[in-house]
């Protein structure tokens, strides 16, 4: 009796490795096809990664760079890693920036590199009240990696037999309004890529980048003079795939740290006909620390902990950041204060 129910539990664990499996592959199979922005967390501490408008908001010369492991512990899981920097120029009135990025996730990989454009119109009296419209360009350079991948036959004509990869120009554009105790944006990138990637080589099996939208919202309550908390929430669309909510509370301590945490579901916004139905909502708890180590230096920490069944064979995802003030003031934290 315990054999037949050790063999049992063997059926029941190939079961499960073979049904990841089968997921597994036939995400390879979309991607090569259409690619997803990565996912990242804090996003949150600095908005260029998904809006050009952001340029200059700190005013400041603001470096900022972070790198994310995915799913740790899974074979191929994706890695993240982005640098940034951005100031205003012209008296507040321009903010530029740049932006790099890389992402790896199995055989594919993405690196893109944005030079980005914001200008920023002050609203009524108050120099803290600003709309910014942003415009980003740059170029992607998409690759796929035949060698790591395993066909199921040898001559897969899907399959390239070694590194493959294209560069398409780019663009993004978005809009940001700003004030001491409010934030609301829109924006969108992949906006030229996925057009002129109609136009290359059909030899080529590399991933071809989709348009992605992001519309983000927040505020900052004073509790008293040593706590404040900032909720916001980001919506996450790409019109094919499914659309990503951000449900994100933090609570600001003595001006010096940043400690809270996100809530990340799928939510059904309209429908979507080439979506496949009964989709699993992939949904993962956030928590996230950021703290002035100096009057110039901030350290960023963020853990994800996956709800979905993936969590049983990966021990969550973990991303690190670096920001550096160049330029900072030493009134500091009197100075210009940015909460979002």
């Amino acid at each position: 009796m315990e054999k037949l129910k050790d063999q049992k539990r063997v059926l029941q664990f190939i079961n499960i490795k073979a049904c990841w499996l089968t997921t597994f592959l036939l995400f390879i199979g979309f991607i090569a096809n259409a690619q997803q922005d990565a996912q990242f967390s804090q996003y949150v501490f600095n908005g260029l990664y998904i809006n050009p408008a952001y340029a200059g908001y700190k005013q400041d010369l603001y470096l900022n760079a972070f790198y994310r492991s995915q799913w740790t512990g899974l074979q191929g899981a994706p890695q993240t890693s982005s640098l940034a920097l951005d100031g205003a120029v012209n008296d507040n009135k321009v903010g530029l920036g740049l932006l790099l990025s890389r992402d790896i996730i199995g055989a594919q990989s993405a690196l893109a590199v944005y030079g980005n454009y914001a200008y920023r119109l002050q609203m009524g009296s108050n120099e803290n009240s600003r709309l910014a419209f942003g415009l980003g360009a740059g170029f992607i350079q998409n690759g796929l990696d035949g060698t790591k991948l395993n066909p199921v036959q040898g001559d897969d004509s899907y399959i390239p037999p070694g590194y493959q990869s294209t560069i398409l120009p780019d663009a993004r554009a978005g809009a940001l309004y700003t004030s001491e105790r409010f934030f609301v944006g829109f924006s969108a990138d992949n906006l030229v890529a996925h057009i002129l990637a109609k136009k290359q080589d059909k030899s080529i099996q590399v991933p071809v980048p989709v348009p992605h939208f992001y519309f983000t919202a927040g505020a900052l309550y004073t509790l008293n003079d040593e706590v404040k908390i900032r909720p916001s929430f980001l919506i996450k669309d790409d019109r094919g795939g499914p659309t990503s909510l951000d449900l994100n509370v933090f609570m600001l301590l003595n001006e010096r740290i940043w400690v809270g945490g996100t809530y990340r579901t799928a939510v059904s916004l309209y429908g979507k006909p080439n979506l496949q139905s009964g989709l699993q909502k992939s949904s993962a708890f956030v928590g996230l620390i950021e703290f002035f180590a100096t009057e110039k230096l901030r350290i960023g920490y963020a853990f994800d902990y996956s709800l979905a069944p993936i969590a049983n064979y990966s021990y969550g995802s973990h991303e690190i950041s670096i920001g550096i003030y160049l330029n900072r003031s030493k009134e500091y934290p009197t100075s210009n204060k940015c909460y979002f």
